[in-house]
């Protein structure tokens, strides 16, 4: 009934001329966008059928015609970002529903049930309108929360149910790999039985669902023998996707070409580094849980004391608990992914990429004045913001001195970014529809230094699949990286840092960059230095 009713409600509003409008027009305008957005059927299930979806494309004219008649003159330029992050998410939704259409074509958005929280404002990737945060919950369940989840978890057969009908596309790609992703969810229902023992209504909701769960995996894997057709978007779509929802200043040319260089870069640092190096003993790894927990707890206190005294960034007090809660669990060496060699050998190489962390505690310690910044984007419009200076934390780090201490290290912030180069260059060709999964996953380990990248581990398959399944995620970590330094270069100039009058320091662009939220980095630049040409050029009269 709330996704009847908000239709409804947007199919009632006409298109207006221009006309006069304060932010708080724009404000009222994104709340009812929202909840619109948001909103679901009848009993709290998700409606993704052909009849809702053209709903939904009636009610996203409406909104859009109303968002073009807000006259921004005359508006701080804070108040016309905001305009252009409404803009961009309802851009977000005409791709959904014109392009990607993930609910036609990717057995994966079915899923419901999250174990674990993301790192980033949101989910990476797409997501349906009813995720069930698992992580959210403490068990043992008290009496409300346990009524809480079964409600949710009832959503979960009728949409499975429903699914069937809707999965009409032929992208083979997106079908096979989500059945590792439904898999997941099984596994995740079936733990979840032996936790919520005691609570009778909830017992029968978590059996329901991971009855129709195995159920729709079962009828999915029937399905892809006869899946045949390519998965990515295609050129043109991505690059209309970029410019009208990331709000990037690139192409997808452009993005390989970026990709490219920083992958014979990031190769050419290691090989330099290792052989700078060749006289000094190679790195360890931890041989167990004590060992784990010592040697990243070591580096982290390192890392906020480098800071402070190098004068970086300020060291906030959620800090260092958010970087000790992120430790993890000593593996094996058979079982150690990517991340987990890089932790053991040289544990700030990640440490320094988990800012993400320190962006969630921002959000919650010091929200954005503005409603429309204050919460996460949708469609994953901020990770040029969070991917990108999560990943020149790395190397700004690298470049400030705080490897030094262990010069073995460094070798392990290149081959860092060199993973990150390699799968994104491999997804955009994948997106283009140049290569297939397969050779995305094989390019991704062949192009990953020193061996690194396991083709036998689960994180492969989860990356590549997630950038084929939302364009331009992969390359991000990357391209979202040359619109930090880009960012970070032209303030330098900007405050006359190193000249007569320098205003500049590391530690003032830090401080000040979560100022402007979790937003492109391409509108940051237009509100910080007042640069209007990326945006220009991609429509926007500032």
């Amino acid at each position: 009934m709330k996704f009847l009713i908000a239709i409804a409600a947007a199919m009632l509003m006409t298109g207006a001329p221009v006309q006069a409008a304060t932010p708080a027009d724009l404000h009222a305008l994104f709340a009812e966008w929202r909840q619109f957005h948001n909103a679901t059927a009848a009993g709290g299930v998700p409606d993704y059928s052909a009849a809702a979806n053209a709903a939904r494309a009636e009610g996203l004219a409406r909104f859009q015609a109303r968002l073009n008649a807000i006259d921004t003159a005359g508006w701080a330029v804070a108040d016309k970002v905001d305009k252009q992050l409404v803009q961009a998410e309802m851009n977000g939704l005409k791709f959904d529903l014109e392009t990607l259409k993930p609910w036609e074509r990717d057995p994966a958005w079915y899923v419901s049930v999250w174990s674990a929280e993301s790192d980033t404002p949101a989910h990476e990737g797409p997501v349906h309108a009813a995720p069930i945060e698992l992580w959210q919950y403490s068990f043992p369940l008290n009496n409300t929360d346990a009524a809480k989840l079964a409600r949710q978890l009832s959503h979960i057969p009728p949409l499975l149910t429903q699914a069937r009908g809707n999965l009409t596309g032929n992208a083979a790609d997106l079908w096979n790999a989500s059945t590792v992703t439904l898999g997941e969810q099984v596994a995740a229902l079936a733990e979840l039985q032996g936790k919520v023992k005691g609570h009778k209504a909830l017992e029968l909701a978590v059996a329901q669902a991971l009855v129709a769960t195995r159920d729709f995996l079962t009828w999915v894997k029937a399905e892809a023998p006869k899946k045949t057709g390519p998965s990515g978007v295609g050129v043109p779509a991505y690059d209309w996707f970029l410019k009208n929802v990331q709000l990037s200043p690139y192409t997808w040319s452009d993005e390989v070409a970026i990709l490219k260089r920083e992958l014979a870069r990031a190769h050419t640092g290691l090989r330099l580094e290792e052989n700078h190096h060749k006289a000094l003993p190679a790195l360890t790894s931890p041989t167990n849980q004590a060992e784990w927990v010592a040697k990243s707890t070591a580096d982290i206190d390192y890392f906020l004391k480098f800071m402070t005294d190098t004068g970086v960034a300020t060291v906030r007090p959620y800090m260092r608990p958010e970087l000790i809660k992120r430790i993890g669990q000593w593996v094996p060496p058979e079982k150690q992914n990517f991340f987990a060699i890089a932790q053991g050998r040289a544990p700030n190489s990640l440490f320094a990429h988990f800012y993400h962390w320190w962006d969630l505690a921002e959000m919650k310690e010091r929200p954005h004045a503005s409603p429309i910044r204050r919460d996460a984007l949708l469609y994953n419009i901020w990770i040029s913001r969070a991917e990108g200076n999560a990943t020149a934390m790395e190397a700004m780090m690298l470049d400030a001195g705080l490897f030094d201490k262990e010069p073995r290290s460094r070798e392990v912030v290149w081959i860092m970014q060199a993973q990150r180069a390699a799968r994104g260059l491999a997804a955009l060709y994948a997106q283009a529809n140049i290569i297939d999964l397969k050779a995305a996953m094989a390019m991704q380990v062949n192009r990953t230094p020193n061996g690194w990248m396991s083709p036998d581990l689960p994180l492969l398959g989860f990356e590549q699949s997630l950038y084929l399944r939302f364009p331009g995620y992969g390359p991000s970590y990357i391209t979202g990286k040359a619109q930090i330094e880009q960012l970070f270069a032209e303030l330098a100039e900007k405050e006359r840092a190193g000249l007569p009058g320098d205003q500049f320091s590391v530690k003032g662009f830090y401080d000040r960059l979560g100022d402007f939220g979790m937003i492109p980095v391409s509108l940051i630049r237009w509100q910080w230095l007042g640069a209007t040409d990326e945006v220009t050029a991609m429509g926007v009269k500032p």
